[in-house]
């Protein structure tokens, strides 16, 4: 249902107060005029009236009414009133929300308004605009909450066009077609049309040209606006798949997927994934997928700190999970990355007021019941800390367990990270990469995580470099004989995840990389830890 339908339904309602929730408050105001004037939509037409604290009241014809910046001064206007009328307040919140500004006096006369506009014998709503939700306890069952989503790509190529019909007489080169047009509009999908417009009013300032090339400008800018925020991170990663050594499965089922959002597959009638729980031992390459699914699917990927979501203020913390999913759904098709969602979404323990169970309960709602191609990417280290409701059907469409690297994942990982630290210099790293090299590294590193072999390779190449030559094979032997493996430190916590994950996960390994991990694959080490550590593998062997 559109916003002018459901504002139009809630002022024929005589519904008497209307809280919208909207950075764009002259967008907002537009339309609502727009419907009030709309016969066809309300069935009489209404006027409009604003009202600011700096202003005050001002009428359709833009004359302001004297004596009415105090609050329950336009309050008294609007109920002397005897015309059908629509009263806009801006950012009446601060009256309304504990702070310096707080008057009650305000909350009694909106609630002393209610029954006689819901009863009396003129047609009037009051509505009231602001960026945040502030709604004190006395008016919780008076006021309806409303959103007011971002531009969608309609509104923003409308705005497009007036940018370039504006500059068609001026000195300025507009060399866009029609594809290239709606590629620079999808970029800027989750800004509001005003960030949208100086977005592109700078990509013309910048160079005197209106082109595909201003792409990456948008991005940028978008990405800036996203981060001031301060919950949603615009993450820019060039990292592909061929950057994560190993997982194979969870690699094959990701990319079974990566043209789900095309045409074609509406022709199938399939749904868009829902998205995807990567869970296991830290530093295996969790956070990695994640970052490469962006380049795999060609989807802007968004980051979503927990640590963010969370406010003192009574109200702001669901304020700000809706937030977040409203501008995800804005730059749809989009990717959610929810990094270690335990720490956010862990099962509730009382001593917080309910503000992490209603933070559940919003996001659970939207995963279980959304329509936007929004594909979410959670990754967790400790599973088990995670509200059994979050792992059920519905919600993900699988859970993959990543486990300690195996022989032949240790040997990629090892390729990886010589060929990326090593591969930009002037050293011959070639001998360093053959497969017998490479084997010996893998069978030595038993039980170590990437991130862990990847800082084999940096102390060895500190080596190195402070006896001014090339790494050699040596130091790595040497790196690695002076590290203590997460495996041996944290031997009984991983005994547990793969427990857990035996039964209730995928395994992101492939099947031919489990068959072929065994105890006798490992040379003698100084690291002896648990038998069992190195031989149950944590997951179901499912194919895909």
């Amino acid at each position: 249902m559109s916003f002018e339908v459901t504002i139009s339904n809630l002022i024929k309602a005589r519904l008497p107060i209307v809280y919208i929730n909207t950075w764009e408050e002259n967008r907002a105001v537009q339309i609502i005029t727009s419907t009030c004037h709309n016969s066809t939509l309300v069935k009489r037409i209404r006027k409009v009236i604003t009202w600011s604290a700096t202003e005050g009241l001002i009428d359709e014809n833009d004359n302001i009414i004297e004596y009415t910046n105090d609050p329950l001064e336009a309050l008294e206007h609007f109920q002397n009133n005897q015309d059908a009328c629509v009263y806009i307040f801006k950012d009446l919140h601060v009256y309304l929300a504990q702070g310096k500004l707080y008057d009650f006096n305000v909350i009694r006369k909106l609630r002393d308004l209610v029954p006689s506009i819901q009863n009396g014998a003129y047609l009037k709503t009051i509505i009231i605009t602001s960026p945040t939700t502030a709604l004190p306890d006395e008016l919780q069952k008076d006021v309806t909450v409303i959103d007011f989503n971002l531009p969608t790509q309609e509104e923003i190529m409308a705005t497009l066009c007036g940018i370039i019909d504006a500059n068609q007489s001026a000195n300025i080169k507009i060399e866009l077609n029609e594809d290239e047009k709606k590629a620079l509009c999808n970029a800027a999908l989750g800004l509001t049309l005003k960030e949208a417009e100086n977005a592109f009013a700078k990509s013309i300032v910048d160079n005197g040209v209106l082109d595909i090339s201003d792409l990456d400008l948008i991005l940028k800018e978008k990405a800036q606006i996203i981060k001031k925020t301060g919950i949603l991170e615009y993450v820019n990663s060039p990292l592909n798949l061929s950057d994560v050594g190993g997982l194979d499965n969870l690699k094959r089922w990701l990319l079974r997927r990566t043209n789900s959002w095309s045409d074609k597959a509406k022709e199938y009638n399939l749904m868009p994934p829902k998205g995807v729980l990567v869970t296991g031992i830290p530093g295996c390459g969790k956070s990695l997928v994640a970052k490469s699914i962006s380049t795999i699917f060609k989807m802007p990927l968004l980051k979503l700190d927990m640590g963010n979501i969370y406010s003192s203020y009574l109200g702001s913390s669901e304020e700000n999970m809706r937030r977040a999913i409203k501008t995800a759904e804005a730059i749809a098709p989009s990717i959610l990355w929810i990094d270690e969602i335990e720490k956010g979404l862990s099962a509730s323990t009382g001593t917080d007021g309910g503000t992490s169970s209603r933070i559940l309960g919003t996001f659970l709602t939207w995963m279980q019941e959304k329509t936007s191609p929004v594909f979410v990417i959670a990754t967790a280290n400790n599973i088990k800390a995670l509200p059994p409701e979050l792992l059920r059907k519905g919600r993900f469409d699988e859970i993959f367990f990543v486990d300690l690297p195996t022989l032949s994942e240790r040997t990629a990982i090892w390729k990886v990270h010589i060929s990326k630290k090593l591969g930009a210099t002037k050293m011959d790293i070639s001998g360093l990469l053959e497969d017998s090299t490479l084997e010996e590294l893998s069978l030595a590193t038993e039980g170590f995580v990437g991130s862990e072999i990847e800082q084999v390779v940096i102390n060895a190449t500190f080596d190195a470099f402070n006896e001014d030559r090339s790494v050699q094979k040596s130091d790595f032997f040497t790196a690695i004989e002076r590290t203590v493996p997460l495996s041996i430190t944290m031997s009984e916590e991983i005994l547990s995840i793969r427990n857990w994950a035996n039964v209730r996960a995928v395994s992101a390994s492939a099947v031919e990389d489990l068959t072929t991990y065994s105890t006798e694959d490992k040379q003698p080490t100084p690291q002896d830890f648990n038998a069992d550590v190195k031989t149950k593998r944590g997951g179901r062997t499912v194919e895909y």
